[in-house]
């Protein structure tokens, strides 16, 4: 485990791969620990420098005071960079990962290309997430323990029958997100910067290679967002996936790792 500071507050990252290979940084999505990166982050490391770290009020790093704004979290991944004695990277950013990765790319300039999964501009055409799926996330029943308000907070995010048909792995998930994720009111801080995210009218300012990939039938950021993203960043390239999930990355690892690495490799 390392640690980057930045204004004073500690960022866990861990690093994996060939030390001289080019480097690609993993950026995690609202609440999760860097838990959510290690298919892709397993799938990457025999080529790549890999890191995953955890955002403010994640995992190993610090939970300072909020709410947080989605400059202070590009900053973050910024310091964690700086802090690897990183020059360049490709950024992989997931839902609020990809909205950090937006922001980064336009704030700061280590960023070799962008890895865009299941996220939004934000901005007046962005659709937002669904009523029902806030409710779910934020709005959890009295009388649950902790087990079951972790199942209950993810189903959204899943394909209708995947926990049924992968209960050992949703376990495991589960136990991760215990251990790892951001607590009531750090999800809340985070949650603040989602609210406030808005570059739909500076994608044409991203000038390092993008891919964006959305699926049909993410329940939580929906995939009109991910059109938004394709047409509004010069040259993007857009894949979707028909009846992904918002965790697609999860549930069809293997193929969003290996489209991943197909982009990488022509960069």
């Amino acid at each position: 485990m390392h640690y980057a500071t930045n204004d004073g507050i500690e960022l866990a990252y861990e690093r994996a791969g060939p030390a001289d290979a080019e480097t690609v940084v993993f950026v995690e999505g609202i609440g999760y620990g860097r838990w959510m990166w290690r298919w892709q982050r397993d799938g990457l490391a025999d080529e790549y420098d890999t890191i995953v770290w955890d955002n403010r009020g994640t995992g190993d790093s610090d939970e300072p005071e909020g709410p947080y704004t989605m400059a202070q979290l590009a900053g973050d991944l910024d310091a964690v960079l700086a802090d690897a004695g990183v020059e360049s990277a490709h950024v992989v950013g997931a839902s609020m990962g990809g909205m950090i990765a937006q922001r980064y790319a336009l704030d700061h300039d280590r960023a070799r290309s962008l890895t865009l999964l299941c996220t939004s501009p934000g901005g007046p055409d962005a659709v937002p997430v669904p009523e029902e799926t806030e409710q779910r996330m934020f709005d959890v029943p009295e009388g649950l323990d902790e087990r079951e308000r972790r199942r209950y907070k993810m189903e959204p995010a899943l394909s209708e029958g995947f926990p049924e048909a992968h209960p050992d792995l949703i376990e495991r998930i589960v136990d991760w997100r215990i251990e790892s994720d951001a607590s009531d009111q750090a999800l809340q801080w985070q949650a603040a910067a989602v609210a406030a995210h808005d570059v739909h009218d500076r994608l044409d300012e991203i000038d390092v290679p993008t891919l964006v990939v959305h699926g049909t039938a993410d329940r939580v950021v929906p995939s009109e967002n991910g059109e938004l993203l394709a047409e509004g960043i010069p040259n993007a390239e857009f894949e979707t996936v028909e009846g992904g999930p918002h965790l697609l990355f999860v549930e069809d690892h293997e193929r969003i790792t290996a489209r991943i690495r197909r982009f990488l490799d022509d960069v």
